[in-house]
């Protein structure tokens, strides 16, 4: 009989009504890429697997205990970023009070970056995977939990009971060798999964990954997972996955969710011209970087069926920059920006506000340089020092740093940097948003997309409940803050 492993994508919040009525959730709920993946990887190799993701199923509790109960897997896997460690912590410890024998295993970036001091204090984990997960975890289940130290990449416990680590795996997968993610095995899919609202003009969509890694190393961003390396799918497995998605589950629009979607000009090239050729009907999102678009290329993908590109804008203030990105340019980029917008492609600016270094000065930079360029959405994220990230083990030289791993999701101040106050940061974030949102470029954009993306408008009304106490509280918060 073949070996059952459980696999679980935690909730990642308190209780089931927070998650339920939070708008951020709401607006952006991505299928585990990752964990469906490692699901497909593991079928392929004997082993009987079922996946549960409670972020997009708030209530999926009672069906892991039947699990537990009725299926008895033997491992018992989870996915944790940062801010749901300490949910798939309980999740662990509740899913032993019901299954003693079960294998508790938890892979991420958390569990990557910290290694063994991820395990040290919570015994409910029995493993942790560190870096790619698929090999790792399939020679755990295959008997390598009886002698761990063999295992590459894997982090378990002595006979006294410390966290060891056997080392990081020395060879990485092909991607083109790996099976398409199992998407069949999440409750509802695809229609459970959605993009961010305006950000697609066609429903169902998804998102995909085509590569693994970053050739980059900005400050900021945490590398544990894959480290330094960076593979990409052949434009071939590309295409093949593409159709997949749409003759299988009837997906209209993908979103790429790559690092570095068009580092490699020739597998973007080739994928376009193919899409091109079998006018599949599909359209798509990626994130790039400035140097490496040109305007034969985005006029390529534009005609290719791509909709949106995301640029990392992080700062408009090129001394704050510079200081934690390569090769930084606010010039070429703001000269790509206005040539993505000539191809006749969205463009959604990433930025982020609190960096070591940041004052409301080079705040005000932002904004502006932000509104001087035809930008048609932005996501503004609350700076937080995970641990996989260069800068996260000198941090409180720089500033506070209330480290909350629950509260490490972007969307909390948790680092304070030096000669400013959370007050200050939490008003200027929302005066971010309020001058995005006012520009009457950006809301004739939106208006537009009644016709364009009136899946996004549909979404809109059902939830413009928890959208509206959202803006409310945050216009509360400015009015406050104002008075201090």
């Amino acid at each position: 009989m073949a070996i059952h492993i459980l696999l679980v994508h935690p909730l990642g919040y308190t209780t089931t009504k927070a998650a339920a009525h939070d708008v951020v959730r709401l607006s952006n709920i991505m299928p585990p890429i990752g964990l469906i993946s490692l699901a497909a990887w593991l079928d392929q190799k004997g082993f009987k697997t079922t996946v549960v993701d409670c972020f997009a199923k708030p209530g999926s509790q009672r069906r892991i205990q039947e699990i537990l109960e009725n299926r008895r897997p033997e491992f018992l896997g989870l996915s944790c970023t940062t801010s749901s460690f300490h949910d798939g912590v309980r999740m662990a410890g509740w899913a032993k009070s019901i299954l003693p024998s079960v294998k508790t295993v938890m892979g991420g970036p958390h569990i990557s970056a910290l290694k063994t001091e991820a395990l040290r204090g919570y015994p409910a984990l029995d493993f942790g995977i560190a870096g790619e997960g698929e090999e790792t975890f399939a020679e755990l289940a295959a008997g390598g939990w009886s002698r761990p130290e063999r295992v590459e990449g894997l982090i378990w416990r002595d006979a006294e009971g410390n966290p060891q680590f056997s080392g990081p795996r020395k060879k990485l997968l092909e991607l083109d060798s790996l099976p398409f993610p199992a998407y069949e095995k999440l409750d509802g899919y695809p229609r459970a999964y959605t993009l961010p609202i305006f950000n697609y003009p066609r429903a169902p969509n998804s998102s995909c990954v085509s590569s693994r890694g970053c050739p980059y190393a900005c400050s900021y961003c945490d590398r544990s997972v894959f480290g330094a390396s960076f593979r990409y799918n052949s434009a071939r497995y590309m295409i093949a996955h593409v159709r997949h998605l749409k003759e299988k589950f009837g997906v209209r629009h993908i979103n790429f969710y790559d690092d570095q979607f068009t580092f490699n000009r020739k597998r973007i090239e080739e994928f376009a011209q193919e899409l091109i050729r079998l006018q599949m009907g599909i359209t798509y999102n990626c994130a790039a970087r400035a140097d490496h678009l040109d305007e034969e290329l985005l006029r390529l993908m534009k005609a290719s069926g791509c909709w949106m590109i995301s640029l990392g804008i992080e700062t408009g203030d090129p001394e704050l920059l510079a200081q934690h990105r390569q090769r930084s340019n606010l010039d070429l980029l703001a000269e790509r920006i206005r040539m993505i917008h000539r191809a006749g492609i969205r463009i959604k600016g990433l930025l982020m506000i609190g960096l070591p270094g940041e004052t409301e000065e080079s705040i005000q930079r932002s904004m502006d340089y932000a509104f001087s360029l035809p930008i048609d959405d932005i996501n503004l994220a609350k700076f937080t020092p995970f641990p996989g990230a260069p800068l996260y083990a000198g941090i409180r030289e720089s500033g506070t740093f209330d480290e909350d791993w629950s509260k490490m999701d972007c969307m909390n101040f948790q680092f304070i940097p030096n000669g400013m106050t959370r007050k200050q940061l939490d008003r200027l974030f929302t005066a971010f948003y309020k001058r995005h949102f006012m520009r009457p470029r950006v809301l004739a954009g939106y208006v537009s997309m009644i016709w364009r993306s009136p899946d996004s408008w549909r979404r809109f009304w059902l939830s413009c409940g928890s959208f509206l106490r959202f803006a409310a509280s945050n216009r509360r918060l400015g009015q406050e803050e104002s008075r201090t």
